[in-house]
């Protein structure tokens, strides 16, 4: 059984995905990585190891990269489209698929790839693996399934980020910038409203894809010059005081609820016409003191002169002690629901009682097994004559007793009868297996609902109920992920069934 937790990326802007030749950091390390499949650096909060997937993989996932599932916000302006995909341990994930020739260099793709993918951090949305196929470079991420800061600021009218949450972006990005740079990795690429993303509880994130040395298609800033650090537009190079340049942009952003030029912002903060720069959406909802704060930290990180601004922990300094709220859940600042993970679509075409058992529906399942009585027992036991001793007739007068108390929802007679049954060991029988299991999930006990679902399958190796049986139990105990492996591969042997094999 694959067990994974799933989480979410989304992270576009209108022309942010092309990037430049030139950087002033290099890999020095040569070029190694396991074999495909494995993966390097810790886990994190369920993050995977990163690893290289497979084409097909990635094809399966997005639906052989259907455009229902692209989930850049630019559409087809981006040459770089993002795609929302879910592999088949049901992990969801973001596949950046570049233009054919954006790195021409596979070695150097992939050597690129596995140094932003040794980076694991909650501020982050991780990276996670990389494909190299032909032409094709791929990137995979942790996909975020709340949308991007750009989207709640700028196009989410009805519902205005409060003030504390926008305090709370400025801190956990600045907080990420910071890991980056005790990385060794400073240099992040048009850092912007598009690149912040928000995860299952609504936390922000900086995406990952900004870490990777830049491509051959672009540059590394959008091509509206108004929001490109002066630096870079005199020597075309990223320079770590250039993410904090365009971490002031995001500031701006979060101060006016616009994309604000800088210089017209700052024009706006030098004439102490504060208010102005401040979002109508607040309505005077936000502490002056604090905005006042925040503006000046917007000013220092816009600073003409690189050596003049700030650098991450100075931002992580100034913000910290502005968090108000530290008890709030990000979810519930920013108006949405508590994210809970849908139940996977089954890879299979459910049966009644696969969906009953996707349902924990123990009222069904039990209307189903007393229906399907023991016709699948057949051929699991061959007895003689001599067999058919007195204690063979006591077991099956005890199974007898079981079966009345079952179909009539005595189900603590039916466990003791059943245990008799299974007790002397003469005759197995995969049903009574099964409706001990139901037995015991029906008392509240769903330890010794699994392993009586267990030892149907060790009688019966291919039979659908003990599948359904196991994926029930595991999901009464809490252990979700393994439940849905379980409910495919019931499917998967019942569709099996059906195309030839044994009657069910």
């Amino acid at each position: 059984m694959g067990c994974c937790e799933s989480t979410f990326l989304t992270e576009t802007h209108p022309e942010q995905e092309n990037q430049n030749q030139q950087q002033n950091q290099q890999q020095n390390t040569p070029f190694s990585h396991p074999s495909a499949g494995g993966g390097v650096g810790p886990t994190a909060d369920g993050v995977p190891p990163f690893s290289e997937f497979s084409l097909a993989d990635l094809k399966s996932a997005t639906n052989n990269f259907s455009s229902d599932f692209i989930v850049s916000e630019s559409g087809e302006k981006a040459p770089n489209l993002v795609y929302k995909g879910r592999l088949q341990n049901r992990r969801w994930i973001a596949v950046k698929k570049f233009t054919k020739m954006a790195w021409p260099d596979p070695k150097q793709f992939a050597e690129e790839a596995w140094g932003v993918g040794k980076m694991r951090h909650r501020r982050l949305a991780n990276l996670i693996g990389y494909c190299c196929d032909g032409d094709e470079r791929l990137l995979v991420a942790e996909y975020m399934p709340n949308d991007t800061l750009a989207k709640h600021l700028f196009h989410w009218e009805n519902q205005t980020i409060e003030w504390a949450m926008r305090l709370r972006v400025a801190l956990y990005i600045a907080e990420a910038l910071d890991y980056c740079c005790t990385e060794g990795r400073p240099l992040y690429h048009d850092l912007n409203a598009y690149r912040v993303l928000f995860d299952e509880d609504g936390d922000p994130r900086l995406s990952c894809f900004g870490l990777m040395k830049n491509s051959r298609d672009g540059r590394s800033y959008s091509t509206n010059l108004a929001y490109t650090p002066p630096e870079y537009l005199r020597n075309g190079r990223v320079t770590p005081e250039s993410v904090i340049f365009s971490f002031g942009t995001v500031l701006l952003d979060l101060l006016s609820g616009k994309h604000i030029p800088p210089s017209h912002a700052l024009d706006m903060i030098r004439g102490k016409n504060i208010l102005l720069l401040m979002d109508s959406h607040l309505e005077g909802n936000f502490s002056t003191e604090e905005g006042t704060v925040l503006v000046g930290l917007a000013s220092r990180c816009l600073q003409y002169e690189p050596r003049e601004r700030p650098n991450p922990k100075n931002l992580i300094a100034t913000l910290s002690p502005l968090q108000t709220k530290p008890e709030v859940p990000s979810y519930v600042m920013l108006g949405i629901p508590k994210h809970e993970e849908a139940p996977p679509t089954p890879q299979h075409p459910l049966s009644p009682m696969g969906e009953a058992s996707a349902r924990m529906d123990l009222t069904a399942i039990h209307q189903i097994l007393v229906m399907t009585h023991y016709r699948d027992d057949e051929g699991t036991n061959e007895l003689s004559f001599q067999e058919w001793t007195q204690q063979m007739r006591d077991m099956l007068e005890a199974r007898k007793r079981g079966d009345f108390a079952f179909r009539d929802k005595d189900f603590k007679t039916a466990i003791e009868c059943y245990t008799q049954f299974i007790d002397v060991g003469t005759m197995v029988s995969p049903t009574v297996y099964a409706r001990r299991s139901l037995c015991h999930l029906l008392c509240d006990q769903p330890d010794a609902a699994l392993r009586d679902a267990m030892q149907a399958q060790c009688v019966y190796p291919e039979w659908p109920t003990a599948f359904y049986m196991q994926a029930v139990a595991l999901a009464k105990l809490d252990m979700h992920k393994d439940a849905a492996d379980m409910l495919n591969e019931a499917a998967g042997l019942e569709e099996k069934r059906q195309r030839g094999g044994r009657s069910s």
